[in-house]
């Protein structure tokens, strides 16, 4: 059984697109609540920017479109030294030209994937096992690539939403300056004005859709996490500026929420993280800036 790789920048050149249509995709398995996943897009994971969704039960995968299969990757081979990071995957072209990648599939699935070439929305694939490199036991990895604008895409922005979200926390926002000195903005009750970068406590699974962060009523920073891109080789955030894993999840316990400016004077800063549903969670810091 022969393994195809395509890589991140070979499967980028294939075809144009852009992301247009909301709900383009059914679920690629069957609904889950929102707030049930395993690991979210944007997360850490794994030492970098996580650019999948990972489901959180083993159960029967599908295609969430129509489309063409590129590509089946089989976790090893007899005559491959390396094995897939992927595990066993399907990777589909869809007629809008995203491109989804179905990972940790179970080995039984492989024979009768080999033999697809165009397949129609809610097709199977199989169901999940456990050969990936992922963190999760028997989920399924999903993967959404946007080849025109070179981005991975939130799969949860094109999928029909259901339930609820997990609650988010803002708490324990710093505000760290050039020299790296780090003032609480819960406690401080003065600091110098400059640049700062602020970051919040992470929260272990729940993840924002988006972050704003304001400074004196005026919009100073805004992350959202519908997209991610690479820079110098690296996956990023964007924002003010490309933000990549070192910036956004500088240690296991901080997530960043923007870099600003903090003027002379009584100064407001107010930090809001949104879900991907609209709903709000807000705090406000009032700050002597000397």
């Amino acid at each position: 059984m022969k393994k195809l790789i395509f890589t991140l920048a070979a499967i980028f050149t294939l075809s144009t697109l852009a992301v247009s249509a909301i709900f383009a995709f059914d679920w690629p398995q069957n609904e889950i609540l929102s707030d049930s996943f395993f690991s979210y897009f944007g997360q850490l994971r794994g030492g970098t920017i996580g650019t999948s969704l990972v489901f959180s039960e083993s159960k029967e995968v599908k295609a969430a479109d129509d489309g063409r299969i590129l590509a089946i990757i089989s976790e090893h081979d007899e005559d491959e030294l390396f094995e897939s990071t992927l595990g066993n995957a399907a990777i589909l072209a869809h007629k809008d030209s995203l491109i989804t990648v179905y990972a940790n599939l179970d080995a039984a699935s492989l024979p009768s994937l080999f033999s697809m070439t165009d397949v129609k929305t809610g097709t199977s694939f199989g169901t999940t096992g456990t050969s990936s490199w992922q963190q999760g036991e028997g989920c399924l990895e999903f993967q959404v690539l946007d080849t025109k604008n070179r981005t991975y895409v939130n799969p949860r922005i094109l999928m029909p939403r259901i339930g609820k979200e997990l609650q988010l926390t803002i708490k324990d926002v710093v505000a760290v300056n050039k020299k790296g000195v780090s003032y609480d903005l819960g406690t401080a009750k003065t600091m110098p004005s400059g640049v700062y970068q602020l970051f919040r406590e992470k929260q272990e699974i729940a993840m924002p859709y988006k972050t704003t962060v304001y400074i004196n009523g005026a919009v100073a920073e805004v992350l959202t996490y519908d997209t991610l891109s690479e820079s110098n080789g690296k996956i990023c955030v964007s924002g003010k500026k490309n933000y990549d894993v070192k910036v956004m999840y500088p240690n296991d316990t901080q997530q960043f929420l923007g870099e600003v400016t903090i003027p002379k004077g009584k100064t407001q800063i107010v930090v809001i993280a949104a879900d991907i549903l609209g709903k709000e969670k807000q705090i406000t810091y009032t700050m002597e800036v000397r």
